[in-house]
């Protein structure tokens, strides 16, 4: 049983002649440039996958960052309208403060009298 074995190298391929006592020939081509691709494909795969992760994170951040805007919004249109609210209420309280006073001097019950002393 002879067998003998050829191999052949250029940048490319690799080239390997198998023959044996039947004269079967097989040729197998090897790309040394497929597993590099193929190597390469992995890597930009795995860049992909850290890529798509980064990309949902900074999405996930960017809605944080919307909603919390939004919050903001709200609670500065609530302050705003206490604010009013509040100016009202001190404005309202001065009126009924002003009017609780005119009603006391209008009043004889609330006036001094200097009577009481001037009978002792």
């Amino acid at each position: 049983m002879d067998s003998s074995c050829k191999v052949e190298e250029d940048s490319t391929f690799t080239n390997i002649s198998l023959t044996d006592d039947t004269e079967y020939s097989s040729r197998i081509l090897y790309s040394s440039e497929s597993l590099h691709s193929r190597m390469m494909n992995a890597d930009m795969d795995a860049v992909e996958a850290e890529n798509q992760v980064e990309l949902e994170e900074k999405t996930r951040l960017i809605n944080q960052v919307l909603e919390l805007q939004h919050t903001l919004e709200d609670l500065s249109a609530r302050v705003d309208a206490v604010k009013e609210e509040n100016l009202k209420l001190k404005s309202e309280n001065q009126v009924l403060g002003q009017y609780i006073e005119n009603l006391m001097s209008a009043s004889s019950v609330f006036q001094t009298t200097d009577t009481k002393s001037k009978r002792k």
